[in-house]
Order: C-alpha cells, then structure tokens, then sequence
C-alpha cells in the first residue's frame, strides 16, 4: 500500500485501484493501452518550478501539453519551468513515473486544467509506477485543494 492510497484511506474516499505494468518513458500512452482506457482520461502529475523556485503540481490530461506561459499566467509570475526529477521526487516523496498529488511530502499547491474536472471518472498515479487510481473529479477535489485553470497548450 503506497503514501498516496493509504490518504484516500484515511478520507474515506471511494476509488479503485488499477495495476498495470510500468514501462520506461512510456507515460500515460502506455498505461492507457494496457489498462484499455482513454489516454485523456489518465492524468499527469507534473511538477513544476513558479517564481523563486516554488514548485507547485500540475494535474493535465495524458494526451495534452502544459503552455508554460498559460501556467505562469494563472499563477501571476513571470516564468515557470518544469523540475528536475530530483526536485520533484525530494518535494513529492515519490518516484517519477509514480507522483501522486495524494499525500506529498510537502504540501503543494494543486492545479488542474479544468476539463480534467469535467471527466466522469480519471485515472490518476496512486503513489508508485505501475499504479493509477481510478476516481471522480469531486473526490479528487474533496481531497485536495485544486484550483481549476486552462493551461494546455492549444
């Protein structure tokens, strides 16, 4: 039982959970095909540096791109850059390819392009590679404090 499964626990929280095997630098794509699902509806978890290095999470579809200057927009800062793997994993407490936005090491600021939130159910990384739950967008925002915004690259 991960960090992340363990939250949605202790929330109350209903979802499932869905195995899949994890394959290197084959992302949401891959874990989509395995599980036979829609890659729009398996969400990334992306980590990224506003302003003084502040990192906040990203939640975005698989299939779309974060617009870096939409990101900094929404945030009222100049720039924004994604983190290195090291810095993602020392802030999250989970290894790249398993970032879950439950249960981070420290608390973060949570973004979700806002059709995310639209979705009837998503998959989301539960907390190690290879693992997704599955869950509805106002579990996800019972759960964590998630501002809706429009940053995918058009």
């Amino acid at each position: 039982m991960t960090h992340a499964v363990r939250v949605l626990d202790a929330r109350g929280v209903a979802y499932e959970t869905h195995e899949y095997r994890y394959v290197e630098h084959g992302g949401t794509a891959d874990a989509a095909r395995q599980l036979g699902v829609d890659e729009h509806a398996v969400i990334k978890t992306l980590v990224f540096l506003s302003g003084p290095k502040l990192p906040v999470l990203v939640l975005m579809h698989g299939d779309r791109e974060v617009s870096t200057k939409k990101l900094a927009r929404a945030l009222d800062v100049k720039t924004v850059t994604p983190a290195s793997p090291a810095i993602a994993e020392r802030v999250t407490g989970y290894q790249v390819g398993g970032i879950s936005p439950f249960g981070t090491r420290q608390p973060l600021t949570v973004l979700a392009e806002a059709t995310v939130l639209e979705l009837p159910r998503l998959l989301i990384n539960g907390g190690r590679r290879g693992l997704l739950v599955s869950v509805t967008p106002n579990t996800l925002c019972d759960v964590l404090d998630v501002r809706a915004v429009h940053v995918s690259v058009d």
